[in-house]
């Protein structure tokens, strides 16, 4: 008889509330949300504008922290973490995907690339290995050393991915990927996204408001007034 055995934990979320003070008054934006996304998960986060998609994306990626209770990214609970642990935490741990790219006009492809390698002990050699391997994966050879004006917004988006990669994260957080891309170049990088999901085994976790982007993932859930739901398959 065949055993089913459940994914490993990469993130575990254990009664996290998270508030914030507009004026005098303290807005709930999440109330008590606990639930778990397995190793090698394709989640994504749906739900209207304001109801703490995103905040819930920086809270797991260690970028704000929760009021209350407890996230644990690949056994650390990173609530309990410093400020400079906390920095180091996410150099090792979260590679990030955002809406407009954040990359550095001034710097080339490449440099962009590289830039989260030059606070590890890599060698400069090393550090080349790791960029063009990356490159090479998004499909970008030939425009590593084209500045981020001379590429599309598609080419862009590859070049802020392969950032997020190339110090083998533990988790990718995407903040609406798609969202400043035309239908054609959404498809590429979503299916780029499914690749390193489905052939490297990378945890993705995508804040989006598309719902074709969200079909690529495994799970779905919504996220309304603080409070989460399942999306039925």
């Amino acid at each position: 008889m065949a055993v089913t055995r459940e994914k490993p934990t990469a993130v575990s979320i254990r009664n996290v509330s998270k508030s914030y003070w507009r004026g005098s008054q303290v807005v709930p934006v999440l109330e008590n949300l606990s639930f778990d996304i397995g190793q090698g998960e394709f989640l994504a986060l749906m739900g209207p504008s304001g109801s703490g998609k995103s905040t819930l994306l920086n809270l797991i990626a260690g970028i704000d922290s929760a009021d209350a209770g407890a996230i644990i990214v690949d056994g650390v609970d990173i609530a309990h973490l410093g400020e400079a642990q906390l920095a180091a935490w996410r150099a090792t741990h979260v590679g990030f995907i955002f809406q407009f790219y954040n990359l550095i006009p001034v710097l080339t492809a490449f440099e962009n690339v590289e830039l989260p390698l030059l606070l590890t002990p890599l060698s400069r050699r090393e550090r080349r290995e790791h960029v063009e391997a990356v490159l090479d994966l998004v499909g970008l050879t030939d425009r590593m050393e084209h500045y981020p004006a001379q590429l599309s917004g598609g080419q862009q988006q590859r070049v802020a991915i392969a950032r997020a990669i190339v110090g083998d994260p533990t988790i990718l957080v995407a903040d609406e990927p798609t969202g400043d891309l035309d239908r054609i170049s959404a498809g590429e990088i979503l299916g780029l996204m499914a690749r390193l999901n489905g052939e490297f085994g990378k945890t993705i976790v995508m804040v989006t408001h598309d719902p074709r982007a969200a079909e690529k993932a495994h799970i779905i859930r919504h996220l309304e007034k603080g409070v989460l739901y399942d999306v039925p398959p």
